[in-house]
């Protein structure tokens, strides 16, 4: 198995963490802010790698991830429902619904269910879009776990729901108690 130096990943290490909670007087724990710390790490590298991925296709990660939203769900959803499911803001949506619409991947039609509103349909090109990147994109996401067992997928899909569950604690008003809880 691989194992990256620490530098590599571009977070602390533990003694770095324990220093950082000595050094302002606080009584956090280093492993949770260390494991904290490498998983925001590794995020924004993922993010970063998606990109480039994506690229290679003409699009970004959050314009595939509306043409896959689409294409698993029939189709067509309003923007705030694409808002909603993708977990950004209707003017992010509009922006990506605009980008796709000019590459003829998407389209707006009115609404049938509110004749206020639109809805975005993906099309037949954004359709063989999907499909025509899916195998490549299937091989490099499953290459991007392959390290992993199925046992230690399974196991690390449990931990990466419980720790999405506290990403409150980062975008919460207010102090936030540094002991955590376990549950």
């Amino acid at each position: 198995m691989n194992q990256r130096p620490d530098a590599e990943l571009g977070a602390p290490t533990l003694d770095q963490a324990r220093r950082q909670i000595v050094r302002y007087g606080l009584a956090a724990d280093p492993q949770a802010v260390l494991v904290a710390a490498r998983l925001m790490a590794a995020g924004a590298r993922i993010g970063q790698a998606g990109e480039v991925h994506f690229g290679r296709f003409g699009l970004s990660t959050g314009r595939y991830r509306l043409l896959a939203d689409l294409e698993d769900h029939g189709g067509e959803k309003s923007p705030s429902q694409l808002a909603a499911s993708l977990g950004v803001s209707r003017a992010t949506v509009t922006g990506l619904v605009d980008g796709l619409e000019r590459e003829g991947l998407v389209a707006r039609r009115p609404s049938v269910d509110d004749g206020r509103g639109n809805v975005v349909i993906l099309t037949a090109r954004g359709a063989d879009k999907l499909r025509d990147l899916a195998p490549e994109h299937f091989t490099r996401m499953q290459a991007l776990v392959g390290g992993l067992s199925p046992e230690e997928r399974t196991t690390f899909l449990d931990l990466l729901a419980r720790v999405v569950s506290g990403i409150d604690a980062l975008i919460q008003d207010g102090p936030q108690n540094a002991g955590g809880s376990r549950g």
